[in-house]
């Protein structure tokens, strides 16, 4: 992987961290459950997103 490359997945990485930090914000935030249920799954896709680009490391 070049140098390049590795910028570019760092760079993902912390935005995966970041989408995943204002997923649970919200979800404390929201009171209608479907909408709970909605953003809990967006932050387990970013945990998966962010697991699978971590996984390029290695």
């Amino acid at each position: 992987m070049t140098s390049k490359e590795l910028l570019y997945v760092e760079d993902a990485l912390g935005h995966e961290q970041f989408f995943q930090t204002k997923c649970h914000e919200t979800v404390s935030q929201l009171q209608d459950t479907c909408l709970k249920n909605c953003v809990e799954e967006m932050a387990h896709q970013h945990e998966q997103i962010f697991t699978s680009l971590y996984g390029l490391l290695n």
